[in-house]
């Protein structure tokens, strides 16, 4: 089984005739998938999404995949193609539109719709985008395109196929093979044997789920549990959910109507997502059951269900707002019910817990994933990954959108059927494998680092600078400011010492100051007179008494004038 080395180097020219995979994100993370395939000196990008901040992200609002590989060539892009309308395969279009703004877009209606409003929101013209379904077939440059149907939990997803002098490569995007989805719409396995027949080179696979055994449960069974719950709540009822879940948004509405409740949608995304599915015929709402939020609360509280965004403790959404009391029209009260209606991306858990937490503190009954069946995963478990490797036969295999350890158990799952381990690829962010004459093998790695988005600007942070934003948030920071006479060379002003997140009374360096005095009329003495290299004095003779003082390693910001 091929794996990435730290050590790869660039890759080489691509031979002709052979198809290079550049995968930008998504390999070894759940978030921001972006794959680029190269064939004949033209490009293919598949997908364009975000990964949204952890706790080690200080003020980050969105993590970006990385274009400096493609930068120089974006004029080679044929097309991108969108698998789906999750955040995550296609929250960076806007980004990558600001680069070359007329690179068409290939995706379903539904996808390319939540798309166009977002390009809206950014102020971005809409490109030319070409509307597909399953079954169609499109040909950009050299690559000829083919899209199957798959199942997942957003209406309208796609596989691709893509054909070239290289070879068929099928790549899933995120499924599942829920045999009763909700809107009938099944994964095409009749389509992925007939690729099976025909002879797929190289199989990208979702790894989501790779650890997981067995099948993912049908979204039907939900129905009932949904059911359960509103019929028990006797107050109002909240289910939070992604903003783009247009079948649990089916199911509360359904729920709601059978039990005399009105529904109201809270957040700005679920709102413009919801009234774009249902413009489109993927969301049926019953009349009269759809109101406005502020209206809402004019009704009784056992009518009410609020649908919303923040289902993974997102600081700034709706959910978390509410759970924090800082909502300026939902307030909760004792005994309303919160639906978790979402599983945990990973990463998220301590921020889904604290709102669990804030919620609870004011009384409401909170249930969510682990105590209720109140939602399923969108990705195929390990049974329904061997069924199709077992229908696709595929040559080469390389695991797609997951974790190290998901695509690592993907992998296992592709030899178990038969597929040799020298032909099962193992890459991360940046490995290079390219498919030649039938085999594929990591080629060498591009540049491929975090893009940050922080406000209103994009990339400008660097790891070095989040990893300062950590110390500051965790370690506090110490400043120290000292005037040293030009002419004598002695200490004449400080130091002045102040901290903040560390130690508030400043009483507490007292028994630093003499010693930060001292090792700078040493360094004087030895012959130091630039600034800069008395500040880095300071910081060393307070660096260690802190550590050994105190065992912390807060920022240290010192400042020598000379006067």
């Amino acid at each position: 089984m091929s794996h990435p080395h730290p050590e790869l180097s660039a890759p080489a020219p691509l031979e002709k005739g052979a198809l290079r995979v550049i995968p930008l994100g998504g390999l070894g993370e759940v978030g921001r998938n972006m794959t680029v395939f190269e064939y004949d000196d033209r490009l293919l990008i598949v997908d364009c999404g975000v990964l949204f901040p952890e706790d080690h992200h200080p003020g980050v609002d969105l993590i970006l995949p990385d274009f400096a590989a493609i930068r120089d060539r974006l004029d080679k892009v044929e097309a991108l193609v969108l698998t789906h309308g999750h955040e995550d395969h296609i929250g960076a279009t806007p980004y990558l539109l600001r680069e070359r703004g007329d690179i068409p877009l290939v995706g379903s209606e539904l996808t390319l719709a939540l798309l166009g409003s977002k390009l809206r929101e950014h102020r971005l013209k809409e490109t030319v985008h070409h509307v597909v379904r399953e079954g169609d077939r499109i040909s950009f440059g050299p690559f000829e395109l083919e899209f199957v149907a798959v199942n997942h939990s957003i209406p309208d997803a796609l596989a691709v196929v893509i054909r070239t002098g290289a070879g068929l490569v099928l790549h899933t995007g995120d499924f599942k093979m829920d045999q009763l989805p909700l809107d009938g719409r099944i994964t095409d396995l009749r389509a992925f044997a007939r690729l099976g027949e025909e002879g797929v080179d190289l199989f990208l696979t979702d790894s989501t789920n790779a650890e997981v055994p067995g099948f993912t449960t049908s979204e039907q069974n939900i129905g009932p549990v949904l059911d359960r719950v509103f019929h028990q709540s006797k107050q109002r009822l909240i289910v939070a959910c992604f903003a783009s879940h247009v079948h649990r948004v089916q199911q509360v509405l359904d729920a709601a109507v059978a039990h005399g409740r009105k529904v109201a949608y809270v957040g700005r995304s679920m709102v413009r997502n919801m009234q774009i599915a249902h413009d489109l015929g993927y969301l049926t709402v019953p009349p009269g059951v759809l109101v406005d939020a502020k209206d809402l609360a004019e009704l009784p509280p056992e009518r009410q269900v609020l649908v919303s965004t923040g289902s993974q403790g997102e600081p700034l959404s709706a959910l978390s707002r509410i759970a924090q009391r800082n909502h300026h029209f939902v307030h909760i009260e004792e005994g309303d019910t919160v639906i978790l209606a979402s599983s945990l991306i990973p990463g998220n858990e301590n921020a889904v817990y604290r709102v669990i937490n804030g919620l609870a503190r004011w009384g409401a009954n909170v249930v969510h994933k682990g105590n209720a069946l109140v939602h399923v995963s969108g990705h195929a478990s390990a049974g329904e990954l061997l069924y199709c490797y077992n229908i696709v036969k595929p040559r080469n295999v390389l695991p797609v959108h997951g974790e190290i350890r998901h695509m690592r158990a993907n992998a296992e799952l592709a030899k178990a059927t038969g597929v040799p381990a020298d032909r099962v690829v193992i890459a991360e962010d940046g490995v290079v494998v390219d498919l030649v004459d039938g085999v594929a093998k990591i080629a060498g790695k591009v540049e491929c680092g975090y893009v940050f988005v922080d406000g209103s600007s994009i990339g400008d942070i660097s790891e070095a600078s989040m990893k300062d934003r950590r110390i500051l948030g965790e370690e506090g920071f110490i400043s120290v400011i000292l005037v040293v006479d030009s002419v004598t060379g002695k200490v004449s002003g400080g130091p002045e010492i102040h901290a903040r997140g560390f130690a508030e009374d400043d009483s507490t360096f007292d028994a630093i100051r003499q010693p930060i005095i001292d090792a700078i009329d040493q360094a004087i003495a030895d012959g130091v007179d630039d600034s800069y290299q008395l500040q880095q004095t300071v910081r060393r003779v307070v660096g260690r008494w802190v550590n050994k003082t105190h065992r912390r390693r807060p920022m240290i910001i010192p400042v020598v004038v000379e006067a």
